[in-house]
């Protein structure tokens, strides 16, 4: 029996693993190779070395798009685990106790379905409804309850403003699945230990910061580099609502923006691989600093 348990195992993991060498791993290998070349997505492929790389630094755009996604990536995060923690401990703590059992606050169910709601929306259609919200004519849903008066704000033309929309339907489309993440993680809580922390007599603040934050820490962790992740990328929302709308050049421009529009729109599918390269090697030091950084030892 145990002899054939290794073949039982590599039986069920060919297929996976020959689809992901395929498509993954063989993309990302083809990837690195076009870096170092200048290739317009026809005809043969001419290598220059590390010129891609040399434009690439020397490109403006390519660092206002780094900056953008700087600031995505500092936000994002921080704005999105604070929301799911404060709306995951109201769920799961915040009603306080009753018959010696903590418990949420009333309708806990009902806001669980209610923010989990904006997952099942695919991403294009949040993308269409938004860019209608923040339309910067009188046609928009918030320029529309404006006097006739006032002049049209323009969220999604100013570059002060877009990134910034930008931002919080990222966070509005991400929280509900966060809430519900760390709703799970504070119901592997043991309930005895709230209950003699609130025997002792601490309020609810301390309930969050000395109890719940600590238990929870592994998953806070796993949400951050998801987030992360998430930041890297807000291709389909910038894509949607700015690019189509006529934002102007650049003012929502991220990497993966300008990794599109090189390989579809300039042919230039060498500068863009180099750019997949570069954002490859920036995901990934941020997953492992950001998994470096916040390890703690486990409570």
């Amino acid at each position: 029996m145990r002899h054939g348990k290794y073949p039982f195992i590599i039986g069920f993991l060919a297929v996976p693993v020959a689809l992901y060498a395929t498509f993954v791993v063989a993309a990302y290998i083809q990837t690195f190779q076009l870096s170092v070349a200048s290739w317009s997505g026809f005809g043969p492929i001419k290598y220059v070395g590390f010129d891609n790389f040399v434009k690439l630094w020397n490109d403006d755009l390519f660092w206002k798009s780094l900056r953008h996604n700087g600031y995505l990536l500092l936000l994002l995060p921080i704005v999105t685990i604070a929301l799911g923690l404060l709306f995951a401990f109201l769920l799961n703590v915040g009603g306080g106790s009753k018959g010696g059992m903590t418990r949420g606050v009333w309708g806990s169910k009902f806001y669980r379905v209610i923010f989990f709601f904006p997952q099942l929306m695919a991403l294009a259609i949040v993308a269409v409804i938004f860019g209608r919200v923040f339309a910067s004519d009188k046609s928009g849903m918030i320029n529309g309850l404006l006097p006739d008066s006032w002049a049209p704000w323009l969220f999604l033309a100013d570059e002060r403003w877009a990134l910034t929309c930008i931002l919080v339907v990222l966070v509005w489309q991400a929280v509900g699945f966060y809430v519900v993440l760390f709703s799970a993680g504070m119901g592997s809580i043991e309930h005895e230990i709230y209950e003699a922390a609130a025997l002792d007599g601490a309020t609810r603040v301390t309930l969050f910061f000395r109890i719940t934050l600590p238990l929870l820490w592994g998953t806070i962790q796993t949400a951050w580099v998801y987030l992360g992740i998430a930041a890297f990328d807000a291709f389909a929302l910038i894509n949607i609502m700015t690019v189509d709308r006529g934002g102007p050049d650049g003012a929502t421009s991220v990497l993966a923006m300008m990794i599109y529009r090189n390989t579809f729109e300039y042919s230039q599918v060498g500068y863009a691989s180099a750019l997949g390269v570069v954002l490859f090697f920036l995901t990934l030091t941020f997953a492992a600093l950001t998994l470096r950084v916040t390890r703690r030892d486990a409570v």
